[in-house]
């Protein structure tokens, strides 16, 4: 009570820090009437100004009111708008390396022109990140003009781009692009095998665009690179005919969390089957020794007793295709990972193709988390302030608007059931539409859109459906949603980036309407001054209407998403109205919600039809929504924990990758292997403490022989009397250094480093790739400890550690056994391999479909990298040829091919082989 008394005089913590920023803001329109003053030359050489004061020691926030001052004229010049004081906040709290949240229609893309520029000044690169390529693209075009004015340079990244674009993108200033491709290029560069290769440059600073979408929303999943791996065909099998004999008591499941574990009776029964069919390395099924069969195990339950056939999936033409639990749809050319599709292959008996092995991963936490600053920007992230500061330690701000918010948000509505609540929504849209209100349809999947698109029909209201795979689509329609009694229905994922104008968007309009018009000729300003009057005269008869009306036809999970949704109303001071209508067949409801007394009377006791609104349901309703959100959270913490350990191992690696890379040579690197190598072959053979007679003579020989391929005189070594370990330790490793550098000898100072250096880089990511397979299988099990009374992830940590140890001994020995054995019969120095063709996935936490190339994916189309101006290129089969083998380089492989087969490039013609 004192609190909320305390915060009506003095205000919250967050208005007196917005508040203490005005003096920051007086400063910065101190300098508008002389920047006015200055021709565009003058203002534009304040760039080079900038950078000399930086180079003589000013720091980067002393010049960050004449620097912020500097991008609001070139802006007014270049683009025709002024940044707002509240977007001057805004830019500020970007700089500081903090979260500002804005509402819909604030205008954050052009917020981050500021804290772009100033720290771009020191031409470090700053990455501004977005959530699909064509958002990148058109920021990127749009705000280019105002940096290319003030003299830096812009790039993006986006599909389909070579490694050397990319660099030059990654070199300018400002790179634009998406958090997937920002992610997959730090991966693939650290599998490269030289220096020149890579395209990155050292992380400086970043600003995420929708950055509760992409660090919470997104971070659910991790990036992956894979590749192919040995085939597995028989044992996923055998395991198979073992699952198969279990029956309903052997094992616990768990629907609501997609989990199936054997009970004690099935591990008993689990081993005697195992062990009858050798798979089983000692007795017991958990040993250490047995974590690959665990995993293929667990895979193996999960497919015969939780996915069904013609539900979760069908068999076609000998093939297991996935169907897309929101559309019902068949999603050809996607797989389920982790062995799990091999599994549910075995249980149809159909083929079993080869699972793909992980070469790569990291999570966007741990990816995001290695910029020494970044700053981020959306209208909702209040409600995961915590999570923010937690995981990323920043924190967020919330920033007022530039005018006063008019939207009504009512209460919620609810209904018995579905059918009901979409009769009711369906006569209310057309209600609104009737009187010239446009409205905007929330549904939290495809499948809900296109249920009410049967309901609006049989009511006789025009509209539009819309999903979130057409991204580029989707900005041209929900660009005109503000129009006279448009009716617009979308997931909640649609529309992110563009603003619902109320009586349209011109320049949407005259791209649709007149694609044939040149921008700047009599004819285009002719036809532009006339649409401009009738979206005056169409804005005036919808802000008569009541504004835009947001309805929602079900709560999600996330009070965010929810509040996203509502924002697409109300902008810059426009009247607006919102509500949500709900029913107790609603999923949130339905799996979180409660389920008590007074839900069951509400149920027996409303007619059909029959609708209530209730604070005490809307508080129910936001308690589940904390529940899940709590939830969710705990599942990305715990995602974050068990990335943490790999990645501090991962660091390691590509830490010793890139300095094999710089180093001018690596001779010293594989000595120190090497003698480490005769330590321990030494040291098996001849303990410590021990005496002549006991050691292992046969033994050292033959290890000797295998691994340093040496044909040691031990026994002459034996009957010598002062003979003890140290002595034959150094023996052994002259003997070793002797017989490398004759080898070294044989070739040319620079052909032998890079023989070296490739064997050092290849064996390094071979066992890289094996540690990051057991760890995937070992994290699979490893809950199965909290049984003994152990805490999993402590767990995980001692066994990741023990492997990581074991997995450097063997990159050692490797190493070793490799240049002793091999035999060099070339003048010119070795070709260093290059990186084939990997499979790139980030798997959407939401629709469960691959979207780390989502624009190319969804439009079938690339887009242009010249800046500016962007467009979105289509190649239909007249712009790429009739020819398959000219489509190579032109179509993204993760897009659907050309030909119309319906399955993806990558396995029609683009397949590597026949297709």
């Amino acid at each position: 009570m004192f609190g909320g008394f305390a915060k009506s005089i003095f205000g919250s913590s967050n208005d007196r820090y917005v508040k203490s920023l005005n003096p920051t803001i007086a400063k910065i329109a101190s300098f508008e009437p002389t920047l006015q003053a200055m021709s565009d030359a003058e203002l534009a050489a304040q760039t080079p100004k900038f950078r000399e004061r930086l180079a003589s020691g000013t720091k980067l926030d002393d010049l960050l009111p004449e620097a912020f001052a500097t991008v609001r004229e070139a802006a007014r010049r270049v683009l025709g708008q002024r940044h707002y004081d509240v977007q001057m906040v805004g830019g500020i709290v970007l700089h500081r390396g903090e979260i500002a949240e804005m509402r819909t229609g604030e205008g954050k893309t052009l917020v981050a022109t500021l804290a772009t520029y100033l720290n771009a000044l020191p031409g470090k690169g700053v990455h501004v990140v977005t959530v699909n390529d064509y958002l990148a693209s058109r920021d990127a075009s749009w705000m280019s003009q105002v940096y290319g004015f003030l003299g830096l340079t812009t790039g993006v990244i986006i599909p389909n781009l070579t490694d050397e674009q990319r660099r030059d993108a990654y070199h300018s200033d400002i790179t634009y692009g998406t958090n997937n491709e920002f992610g997959f290029d730090y991966l693939r560069d650290n599998m490269k095998y030289e220096r020149s290769g890579m395209v990155q440059r050292p992380f400086n600073f970043a600003i995420v665009d929708e950055v509760d979408s992409i660090l919470i929303d997104e971070a659910r999943t991790p990036l992956i690179i894979s590749g192919p791996t040995d085939d597995k065909s028989e044992l996923y099998m055998q395991v198979h005919a073992v699952v198969r004999q279990f029956a309903a008591e052997d094992y616990e499941m768990d629907e609501k969390q997609k989990t199936i574990i054997l009970t004690e009776d099935g591990t008993e029964k689990a081993e005697r089957m195992l062990e009858a069919a050798g798979l089983l390395e000692g007795e017991n099924l958990y040993d250490f020794e047995n974590t690959q069969v665990v995993h293929h195990l667990n895979q193996a339950l999960r497919a015969n007793m939780m996915f069904k056939a013609d539900t979760d999936y069908i068999v076609k033409d000998g093939k297991v295709v996935i169907i897309d639990e929101f559309t019902g749809r068949m999603m050809d050319g996607r797989r389920w990972s982790d062995g799990l599709h091999q599994a549910v292959e075995a249980k149809e008996g159909v083929q079993i193709e080869p699972e793909n092995q992980t070469m790569a991963s990291i999570t966007f936490q741990n990816y995001f988390r290695m910029y020494p600053k970044i700053g981020g920007m959306t209208g909702t992230a209040a409600t995961e302030a915590a999570e923010f500061y937690d995981i990323y330690k920043i924190n967020v701000v919330s920033i007022p608007t530039n005018v006063p918010v008019q939207r009504v948000d009512e209460e919620d509505e609810f209904y018995k059931d579905t059918a009901d609540k979409f009769r009711a929504i369906a006569k209310k849209i057309r209600e609104h539409a009737e009187k010239g209100q446009p409205v905007l349809v929330g549904t939290v999947s495809i499948e809900k859109s296109e249920l009410l698109s049967e309901f609006l029909v049989q009511e006789g209201v025009d509209h539009k459906v819309l999903n979130a795979r057409f991204h580029e689509m989707e900005a041209h329609i929900v660009a005109q949603a503000g129009r006279k009694s448009a009716v617009t229905i979308a997931t909640n994922m649609a529309g992110r980036g563009t603003d619902i104008q109320l009586g349209g968007n011109l320049e949407f309009r005259m791209s649709d309407e007149h694609p044939d018009l040149v921008a700047g000729t009599p004819e285009y300003d002719a036809r532009a001054a006339e649409i401009t009057r009738e979206i005056a005269a169409e804005k005036a008869a919808v802000l008569a209407a009541g504004g835009l009306f947001v309805l929602g036809t079900e709560r999600h999970e996330s009070r965010r998403i929810d509040n996203q949704l509502r924002g697409r109303s109300g902008r810059q001071g426009d009247p607006g109205l919102s509500r949500f209508y709900l029913s107790l067949d609603d999923d949130l409801l339905r799996i979180f919600g409660p389920d008590t007394l007074f839900a069951k009377m509400m149920r027996n006791n409303m007619e059909d039809g029959e609708a209530i609104g209730s604070k005490w349901l809307t508080k129910a309703i936001e308690t589940a929504q904390k529940k899940v959100e709590a939830r969710n959270y705990d599942i990305r913490k715990q995602v974050v924990e068990y990335d943490d350990v790999m990645n501090d191992q991962r660091k390691v690696i590509y830490e010793q990758r890139s300095d094999i890379m710089d180093a001018e040579t690596v001779g010293e690197m594989v000595e120190d292997m090497r003698a480490e190598t005769v330590n321990i072959v030494v040291g098996e053979a001849c303990p410590p403490n021990s005496y002549p007679e006991q050691w292992d003579v046969q033994g050292m020989k033959t290890r000797a022989a295998e691994v340093l391929n040496l044909d040691l005189p031990v026994e002459d070594w034996m009957a010598e009397e002062a003979i003890d370990p140290e002595i034959v330790q150094e023996r052994v490793q002259a003997a070793a250094d002797a017989a490398i550098a004759d080898k070294a000898a044989s070739l040319e100072p620079e052909t032998w480093t890079q023989v070296e250096k490739s064997i050092l880089l290849q064996h390094l990511d071979h066992h890289w790739k094996e540690h990051l397979s057991t760890l995937d299988a070992l994290r699979q099990v490893v809950h199965l400890r909290a049984y003994a009374q152990k805490t999993p992830i402590n767990e995980y940590k001692q066994e990741a550690f023990a492997l990581f140890q074991r997995m450097l001994d063997n990159i050692r020995e490797d190493v070793t056994r490799t240049i002793a054995h091999a035999n060099f019969q070339f003048e010119a120095p070795t070709a260093l391999p290059e990186l084939p063709d990997f499979i790139t996935t980030h798997f959407d936490p939401f629709t469960g479909e691959d979207n780390s190339a989502d624009i190319d994916a969804g439009t079938r189309g690339f887009v242009t990298t010249q800046l500016p101006p962007m467009q979105i290129v289509r190649p239909e089969s007249q712009d790429i040829g009739q020819d398959p083998a000219e489509w190579e380089g032109r179509v993204n492989r993760n897009a659907p091919c050309p030909c119309g087969s319906g399955r993806k490039y990558k396995h029609c013609h683009g397949a590597v082989g026949p297709a």
